[in-house]
């Protein structure tokens, strides 16, 4: 069952599909620019003393000193602890282990919901939490409880995001320069990411309970967008009067009679449905797709690598460069620019190859020497930083961007499937749920061992790479061995 967006009823005069990929791609590139955007904050925010100091009070409340001044009481810990990047830890798994969690549910529910309304709760609901995370700066909240439980709450209802945007784009994009596509289009996370950072960083200064509610609002408003204006799949837009059946113009006569006499259509939907539709996918069905395996627990790693570096590095960067948290914030973009070039590249060459394991493994086995070179040099000034940020963003991000969109599209349209496309959606969730897994113990990991040192923070995320690059070996075996006179991928 598809159901129109009213929104786009009078779209469908000009009967383009191009023209309907184009504005299916954008609004999905927003839709989900939106949801990293909403991400954020939280590692800009975690550099200020301000949400240290109410994350120690609410843990020890006996340990502090409060002065009166003009009227207001004003605390903070009587002593400098040690524990506060334990604590901030906490904020950042709390989120991932629910956005972890919920992944392998919401791809099931999303295969059976109609992706446009599913979408548009998420997203609304995800604006109310992160708004919500921003009051307990107005408020004056001192309770880590709350922080954690809207915390939770937010990663449960982002998971509604992935599995429904990879759904829909591939719904209108064949597997012809998919890698390409999808490259340029998992751009949206780390525009997101910078839009993100800049955002947070233009409050964090002053008030940064605006660094939550500013994207807040503006995750709540794209959902209204997703609700008038997406199209869900190709069919959607073949079946209306004077569309598909005769001219261009009949069609938009047949438009404008209908407004002029005033019998304005109660219900403007288009129904396609087959009888011999086939049924959603079960889990372990999909599991047993050749190559989800692999793929997901590459990914595990490769994520752990990249949601560190997106929670911890303007942190890092406070440290090692010795600059203030709006500075951090900015330089930690450049992370994500080099992840935008990274990701188109890592599309066009598998593209290219016909290889997409091999494509993901060159680039993890080059990210973990990188990573040990940012360690180093990143001691020694602004220059050599800001060069090693923009490489270590594209090696870093290129495989975890090619896993999570062409490579989970390939395998959620497998041959094995036999045309069954309704796998589609539990699969991206299978993929992505099981990075996420990673995604969550990394920050963990990484706000344990901090204490000891960033090299250790270090090491752990170039073992963390080689294990990615461990779970591919098999697939780059298979892809390497395979007929030389046709590029065959393994997820093929």
């Amino acid at each position: 069952k598809c159901i129109m967006p009213w929104a786009t009823i009078n779209l469908h005069c000009f009967h383009r599909k191009q023209w309907y990929r184009a504005f299916t791609f954008i609004l999905t590139f927003l839709l989900y620019t939106s949801f990293h955007l909403s991400r954020k904050p939280i590692s800009i925010v975690k550099v200020t003393p301000s949400l240290t100091h109410r994350m120690y009070i609410s843990m020890h409340p006996d340990d502090i000193q409060c002065v009166h001044s003009h009227s207001l009481k004003v605390c903070s810990p009587s002593t400098d602890k040690n524990n506060y990047k334990q604590l901030l830890g906490a904020m950042d798994y709390s989120f991932l282990f629910a956005y972890a969690i919920g992944m392998y549910l919401s791809g099931i529910i999303g295969e059976r919901l109609p992706i446009r309304l599913y979408l548009t709760v998420g997203m609304l609901c995800s604006g109310l939490f992160t708004c919500l995370f921003g009051l307990g700066y107005i408020y004056n909240i001192h309770s880590l409880a709350f922080y954690v439980s809207v915390q939770v709450a937010n990663g449960l209802v982002q998971t509604t995001g992935w599995p429904s945007v990879v759904t829909c784009i591939s719904n209108w994009f064949g597997k012809g320069r998919r890698g390409l596509v999808m490259g340029v289009w998992n751009s949206h996370t780390s525009v997101g990411n910078i839009l993100g950072s800049l955002i947070a960083g233009s409050y964090v200064s002053s008030n940064w309970g605006m660094s939550f509610i500013v994207p807040g609002i503006i995750i709540a408003a794209m959902g209204v967008v997703c609700f008038l204006f997406l199209i869900e799949r190709t069919y959607c837009h073949g079946l209306l009067p004077g569309v598909g059946r005769a001219s261009k113009e009949r069609g938009l006569l047949w438009w404008m009679k209908t407004a002029a006499s005033g019998r304005v259509p109660l219900q403007q939907v288009v129904v396609v449905k087959s009888e011999s539709e086939p049924s959603a996918i079960s889990f372990m069905g999909a599991l047993r797709i050749p190559g989800v395996i692999e793929f997901s627990l590459s990914l595990l790693f490769a994520k752990l690598v990249s949601y560190t570096f997106l929670f911890w590095l303007p942190l890092y960067i406070t440290k090692a460069a010795h600059l203030d948290a709006k500075k951090a914030g900015d330089l930690s973009t450049l992370f994500d620019v080099g992840g935008i070039v990274g990701g188109i590249l890592a599309g066009v060459i598998s593209d290219k190859l016909g290889k997409r394991a091999t494509t993901c493994a060159v680039m993890l086995l080059l990210a973990a020497p990188t990573l040990y070179g940012f360690s180093m040099i990143s001691q020694f000034g602004l220059g050599p930083t800001v060069a090693m940020l923009l490489v270590c963003g594209g090696l870093v991000n290129g495989p975890y961007a090619l896993i999570t969109t062409a490579v989970s599209a390939d395998l959620g349209t497998h041959k094995s499937l036999k045309g069954n496309a309704r796998a589609l959606s539990t699969v991206t969730a299978i993929i992505d749920g099981t990075g996420s897994v990673g995604a969550a113990v990394g920050p963990l990991l990484a706000g344990v061992l901090s204490a000891g040192g960033w090299d250790q923070v270090f090491y752990m995320l170039m073992t963390a790479d080689f294990l990615a690059l461990l779970f591919l070996l098999r697939l780059v075996k298979k892809e390497l061995t395979s007929s030389k006179s046709r590029p065959i991928s393994t997820v093929e």
